[in-house]
């Protein structure tokens, strides 16, 4: 395994943020590292090469945040962040890419990515990005903000098709287009934090029309509550 730095946790100062960086370009690792170590509450604690390495890296030193680099050998850095984010969902993960294309953006965002980092970022927005993470905020470039919002303005139409208008009269039901919007969200996997920034809301607002949303259907569990708005979409929605 490459890795240019590696160090277990210590007796740190809870204010030091743990990174790894996994990236198949020798020069962007190398680069990434020399930016966040010359910051005093930043520590590299491993550089790794591929999908699989940042998985097993991940593991074993439990790092506070990844940048996760989306095309790689092995194992794909969305693949990658799957796996960690479903045994160490406190861990952040950021997405590194040089393009923001649609698929992407999508796939990353519902598997739990935290963000995404351009590339190209000048390092005091990637030192100042590393930090917001940490906070819990989703991370969305200008670049990658403008193709998702373009993807959902796609969406938009399907989100008034989808649903199945004779089921929901069944079952006097009425949802608001931002309603419908938010369960499609829901029912392809997006937790509420990832849903606002889909949606450029805040998360609080997102837990409101959830909430009202439970209610309509009477139940206050996610899961059953999707299992419920399943039922009133057409049977060819996406």
């Amino acid at each position: 395994m490459n890795r240019t730095t590696e160090t277990m946790p210590g007796n740190r100062s809870s204010r030091v943020i743990r990174v790894l960086i996994a990236d198949d370009q020798t020069l962007l690792r190398e680069g990434l590292q020399t930016i966040l170590s010359l910051e005093d509450d930043l520590e590299v604690v491993a550089t790794v090469e591929n999908g699989l390495e940042a998985f097993e890296s991940a593991a074993a030193l439990r790092p506070d945040l990844i940048l996760m680099d989306i095309k790689m050998p092995i194992l794909d850095g969305i693949e990658s962040m799957k796996r960690i984010k479903r045994d160490l969902p406190n861990t952040a993960v950021l997405m590194l890419t040089t393009f923001a294309e649609d698929k992407f953006i999508v796939d990353a965002m519902a598997g739990g990515a935290d963000g995404f980092l351009l590339k190209d970022m000048p390092s005091d927005k990637i030192v100042h990005s590393v930090r917001e993470a940490m906070t819990g905020n989703l991370l969305l470039p200008g670049p990658i903000a403008s193709k998702l919002a373009a993807r959902l303005s796609v969406m938009s139409p399907v989100g008034s098709d989808a649903f199945d208008e004779h089921a929901l009269n069944e079952h006097r039901l009425k949802f608001t287009e931002r309603e419908r919007k938010i369960i499609l969200l829901m029912i392809d996997g997006y937790n509420n934090k990832q849903i606002a920034g889909a949606l450029f809301m805040s998360e609080g607002t997102v837990r409101n029309y959830i909430s009202v949303i439970y209610n309509k259907i009477a139940t206050n569990d996610r899961q059953a509550a999707i299992v419920k708005l399943k039922e009133l979409l057409l049977k060819d929605a996406p």
